[in-house]
């Protein structure tokens, strides 16, 4: 059982009543009811967006290689052909792969399997920053491999975080900060713009609705392996601060086997 649904248990075994028992449960079967239902609108907008890249970005690119193609076929056929027409063709191949390549990536980044969180870090944020006209300033402390649960956790941590920044906050400037102390993992994303709702931060906190379903699910991931999501909000911005504490990092191996992870700090 995940440790949201533990939590859900725990609070409804501890009910003094059962007209507040039946309260509860209803309570918490709305509450999944709506993420679920968010779930899938989110999923549809993925899908959605995705579909639109792809369209507009590789679709174009490679309606201009066939025409191109067509082209160099009819100059070959009547012994007219043109070196510029080979180096076009090679041109739009070379986009069409830049264009599948990113969008690979932002779904999966390579590097965050091959070299870790730090560097799948650096590539995101140097992209986003390139997108958004949003500066982002690193601060990642050398700290190694972290399992690879924790490591992935903490990449759409990111991700969502840097994406909410750029939809919600008007903040023209992030801070993204790694740092570890005493066994205990910590990523912190600081934006200085609008700042959540004091209403909408309430009920998130309290029963993790009103916020949109970003937040949600990044506290349910880091809840899953053991970790901690908190968020702080006021006039002057926004922090997101995801935590974990870490017994045994081998610093030769990034299997999850390897790793033995405590409660959050």
């Amino acid at each position: 059982m995940c440790s949201s649904a533990t939590r859900h248990l725990k609070s409804i075994q501890a009910a003094a009543s059962p007209e507040e028992l039946k309260s509860l449960i209803r309570q918490r079967t709305q509450t999944v009811c709506s993420l679920s239902a968010r779930l899938l609108r989110v999923q549809d907008e993925e899908r959605r967006r995705l579909a639109r890249e792809l369209h507009d970005s590789t679709g174009q690119t490679l309606t201009a290689l066939k025409l191109q193609l067509a082209s160099l076929q009819e100059g070959v056929r009547i012994g007219r052909t043109d070196p510029t027409d080979f180096a076009q063709v090679n041109a739009l191949a070379d986009q069409a792969l830049r264009d599948i390549r990113t969008t690979s990536y932002l779904l999966f980044p390579p590097l965050l399997d091959e070299r870790g969180f730090c560097s799948a870090a650096e590539w995101y944020v140097d992209g986003f920053s390139k997108r958004s006209n949003i500066q982002v300033r690193l601060h990642l402390a050398s700290i190694g491999r972290l399992p690879r649960l924790i490591e992935t956790g903490f990449f759409r941590v990111l991700q969502e975080s840097l994406a909410n920044i750029y939809r919600h906050s008007a903040s023209r400037i992030a801070d993204v900060r790694l740092n570890q102390t005493s066994g205990i993992v910590v990523l912190e994303v600081q934006d200085y713009g609008n700042g959540i709702p004091a209403a909408l931060l309430d009920q998130f906190t309290r029963a993790g609705t009103s916020a949109g379903v970003g937040l949600a699910g990044m506290r349910e991931r880091m809840e899953d392996f053991g970790g901690r999501l908190e968020i702080t909000s006021g006039p002057s911005g926004t922090q997101i601060r995801a935590s974990v504490r870490i017994e045994s990092v081998p610093s030769d191996s990034n299997e999850s086997s390897g790793f033995k992870h405590a409660v959050a700090a």
